[in-house]
């Protein structure tokens, strides 16, 4: 299963671990900025792609636009996971399958499922 967050401040795998999750079976990778996101999503093909709303230079709710726009692959779980539930809400509204705020990403269904 491999994983594709882009988070500009938070060690998303780090908080993913330190939450008790066993990311064994995952392929993880995180960008800290969103600079050539197309050609990133692509390259790595993520099962499952995490969006931050704040991050520069393109902000996550656009940067989903983008993608949904392009001829690049959807993954097959976008999860949004601003600090703002207000721009995860945005980013549900265009097309993400999950909103939730950051730090409470280990409590996701996801990584018991799909491991």
């Amino acid at each position: 299963m491999k994983v594709l967050a882009f988070e500009d401040s938070v060690d998303i795998e780090a908080l993913l671990i330190s939450g008790g999750i066993d990311l064994s079976g995952f392929e993880f990778k995180q960008y800290w900025d969103s600079q050539n996101y197309l050609g990133r999503i692509a390259e790595l093909s993520p099962d499952i792609l995490m969006l931050d709303h704040y991050m520069p230079p393109t902000r996550g709710l656009e940067v989903l636009k983008g993608l949904l726009a392009s001829e690049v692959q959807r993954p097959e779980t976008i999860v949004a996971m601003s600090s703002a539930s207000m721009a995860n809400n945005a980013m549900l509204k265009v097309g993400a399958d999950i909103g939730v705020v950051k730090f409470e990403l280990p409590t996701l269904t996801i990584w018991k499922t799909q491991s």
